[in-house]
């Protein structure tokens, strides 16, 4: 298998969520086929932006053959604009009836625009109406995961939480930590490991959900330390799957910490305080708050 220094000629580049990037050779493309997926994963203003530009390519490609057969009543002599204006218009059925073709090319060209525009706004009204109806979740994940003693065990815990007022019925959620190692053969391998969790599920996610690892005997991470994960290129990806409450449907989030964003010897500050009257202030503002590990507890955390 060949080494490289540097990123080889016709590689493709994939971002990666922690600052560096895999450079992918041999992949077959196929954007044609994928573009209804690329359409769905842009961010709106992309994908308006996109649509508008394909309007604007297709009224161009008619508007000069308007102006080369000419034959239209109403557009100046050699005036490219006035073409596209009477483009623009049978493409979007405007007809304020000041321009018509009179010619059997102009005619003709005009029916194909007509049937253009039929296949054009489907397209685009199909792509809008599935953009704008996917369900999809807002989740919040706190910025590091600590690791620290829990209930006299050694625990990971990272957090998460529901940014919106539905619930999430159903919530589950798998943890996969990475870790390079070798195999007996002498070859370096990358192995992932599914992390025992103390809950890996719940029947209505509303607000808030500290995830926890145990670390003992059994867990893939037990002697490792900060330098330790360093060493192995220790990367956890969390991905939590449910079901909206309100339009009933899948909704899933992705998550990943690097081995720098795991932290030893701290915990998450208490976000919940009881009030006298019974009921309960969940302050999201310590969502992310991290006090050294023997700090005294004040108020609670959010559900385990």
């Amino acid at each position: 298998m060949p080494r490289y220094t540097e990123p080889p000629p016709g590689s493709r580049r994939v971002q990666q969520p922690h600052g560096y990037s895999i450079w992918v050779i041999g992949d077959e493309r196929a954007v044609l086929r994928d573009a209804y997926h690329i359409f769905l994963r842009m961010p709106w203003p992309a994908s308006l932006a996109l649509i508008a530009a394909g309007f604007v390519a297709v009224n161009l490609v008619f508007a000069t053959i308007y102006y080369a057969i000419g034959g239209v009543d109403g557009v100046r002599s050699g005036s490219f604009f006035d073409a596209l204006v009477f483009s623009v218009q049978t493409l979007g059925t405007i007809g304020y009836g000041v321009m018509v073709p009179k010619s059997p090319a102009a005619n003709t060209v005009m029916i194909v625009e007509a049937i253009t525009s039929i296949i054009v706004t489907a397209l685009a009204t199909g792509l809008v109406f599935t953009k704008f109806a996917r369900a999809t979740a807002r989740i919040a994940f706190s910025e590091v995961a600590t690791v620290s003693m829990h209930e006299g065990q050694l625990t990971l815990t990272f957090r998460c939480g529901n940014r919106r007022s539905n619930t999430i019925v159903d919530a589950s959620l798998r943890v996969v930590l990475g870790l390079t190692t070798t195999t007996v053969e002498g070859t370096p391998f990358y192995r992932l490991h599914d992390l025992k969790l103390v809950r890996d599920r719940q029947g209505a996610m509303r607000r808030g959900w500290q995830v926890m690892h145990v670390i003992d005997e059994t867990s893939p991470l037990f002697g490792l330390d900060a330098e330790g994960l360093a060493k192995r290129e220790a990367e956890l990806e969390i991905s939590l799957v449910g079901l909206d409450d309100v339009t009933m449907q899948a909704v899933h989030a992705l998550h990943s910490y690097s081995d720098k964003q795991i932290l030893f010897g701290k915990r998450f500050g208490d976000t919940l305080t009881a009030l006298p009257t019974g009921d309960i202030v969940l302050d999201l503002r310590e969502f992310n708050t991290l006090v050294d590990e023997g700090a005294p507890h004040e108020r609670g955390s959010v559900a385990v």
